[in-house]
């Protein structure tokens, strides 16, 4: 099998931060990294399905919404997979700050919370998702679009 664009990005060179992963025709895909890849620190299962439905409903219920293809979390529990099409860069990066925020100050019920909407609905933790994406609201204060690329990072962390 072909190795996928991902596994080649060297992931003990980046840590916390918002990276372009590729670009396909017009749909480009994020990876939004809430902890250091390989750091020995990891979103709990509960947190990232929390911050998961936060943050599809955030980005699909915004400005940007019918331009959002997917949100969905990383199988490694270090972040997220954002696809958009038709965002600029500019509005990608503040797209998930809005949202981070908005789940970093979340109260009532989690969308999707119900068996019916979810096939794992009593596996949230609000509390643990609220905490775990702040250091990634901290990174990507002044953030701007040169700062997606990986290689802008490597040996600054």
């Amino acid at each position: 099998m072909e190795k996928i664009a991902s596994f080649q990005v060297n992931h003990t060179k980046f840590g916390v931060g918002m990276y372009i992963s590729r670009i396909d025709d017009d749909i480009v895909t994020y990876d939004i990294r809430m902890v250091k890849p390989n750091g020995n620190v990891y979103i709990s299962n509960p947190s990232l399905h929390t911050i998961e439905h936060i943050f599809a409903t955030y980005a699909r219920s915004s400005a940007f919404g019918k331009n959002v293809i997917y949100v969905g979390p990383m199988g490694c529990r270090t972040g997220f997979y954002l696809l958009t099409r038709g965002i600029s860069h500019d509005n990608a990066i503040n797209l998930v700050r809005d949202a981070y925020t908005y789940i970093s100050e979340f109260e009532g019920e989690i969308p999707g919370y119900s068996p019916i909407e979810c096939g794992n609905y009593l596996e949230h933790d609000l509390e643990s998702a609220k905490k775990d994406v702040i250091p990634l609201l901290e990174k990507l204060k002044g953030y701007i679009p040169e700062m997606l690329d990986y290689s802008w990072h490597f040996d600054k962390n």
